[in-house]
């Protein structure tokens, strides 16, 4: 039998991805996330969950905040 969990509350979401409610809605808002509702529950599938991630930008460091970060071109 599987156990695993194929859909998660807005509360259990947020605690899954470090997120705030009002990030949560926001996300819905823009359309980068989708919540289905049963009943008066808002719930996140697995599948949406993992769609969500992989639709967030990339965080991507400029050359020279990659040399501020490393401690390059500080002065001794």
């Amino acid at each position: 039998m599987n156990t695993t969990q194929k859909a998660f509350g807005v509360r259990e979401f947020c605690k899954r991805n470090d997120i705030c409610r009002d990030t949560f809605y926001a996300e819905v808002r823009i359309g980068r996330l989708r919540a289905r509702k049963i009943g008066r529950k808002t719930i996140v599938t697995d599948d949406d969950e993992r769609l969500w991630r992989d639709s967030l930008p990339v965080l991507e460091l400029a050359r020279d905040t990659e040399a501020s970060l490393s401690g390059e071109g500080r002065a001794p």
